[in-house]
């Protein structure tokens, strides 16, 4: 159980919103009934939020289904002084078999996967993607690429054993380019819960039980990285 205030601001940022849905999953065969990666970050960043509240200063980037720029996003990280910053979003691919877990910190890569993913999550960034140029990338990397991993291997030891108990493949710690990362200037995470596209995989992460469990965990992860800061 967390407890204990610690002096921390967490900002949590559920991916997407508004007109821009995400990756889109049908919770039927006849593919008539949809569910959107924007519903399902939100309500999960709300149930992380609840649990870190309880030993830390959290914040939602967005807590309706709203369109928040990217810009928006790290003037929030600024606003409340945010010492880690959590980005919640759900995978898809064309290959309605792949599925899994994974958490992303900010680093350069020359993984391919890991650049699908990237190329996913970096769209409809208008002109946001002009103010995210190499340097100043390289820049956030060094000042964040250490603690981000620290807090990356916490989280990820909290979360192993619930998905091995709800049955996920657990794809492990990646680098990507997030653009979101990018801007927010902090140690932070971007976690790709699973595969929407995926029937079986989507009908398990849509659970309750499994969207407070994993809550639950990644929220002891973090909280356990922050009392490594002290």
């Amino acid at each position: 159980m967390i407890s204990s205030a610690s002096g921390k601001v967490v900002l949590i940022d559920p991916g997407h919103g508004g007109e821009e849905i995400g990756a889109v999953g049908y919770t039927d065969t006849k593919r008539t009934k949809k569910i959107f990666e924007k519903d399902l970050a939100l309500k999960m960043a709300l149930k992380i939020k609840q649990e870190l509240s309880k030993g830390t200063s959290t914040y939602l980037t967005r807590s309706l289904d709203r369109l928040v720029s990217l810009q928006e996003r790290a003037d929030l990280a600024d606003l409340v002084k945010a010492d880690l910053f959590l980005s919640i979003h759900f995978n898809s691919s064309t290959n309605t078999k792949s599925h899994g877990f994974e958490i992303y910190y900010l680093d350069n890569n020359s993984n391919s996967a890991a650049q699908k993913v990237e190329k996913s999550e970096n769209l409809n960034l208008k002109g946001e993607e002009l103010i995210v140029n190499q340097i100043l990338v390289d820049l956030v990397v060094q000042q964040t690429v250490t603690h981000s991993k620290q807090l990356a291997n916490q989280v990820h030891e909290k979360i192993k054993p619930i998905i091995k108990k709800h049955r996920i493949e657990d794809r492990g710690i990646k680098p990507g380019l997030f653009y979101v990362l990018a801007l927010s200037k902090r140690p932070g995470l971007l976690i790709e819960v699973g595969f929407v596209s995926n029937p079986n995989e989507l009908n398990k992460v849509k659970q309750e039980k499994f969207l407070s469990d994993l809550s639950k965990a990644i929220s002891v992860g973090v909280m356990s990285f922050i009392k490594t800061q002290k």
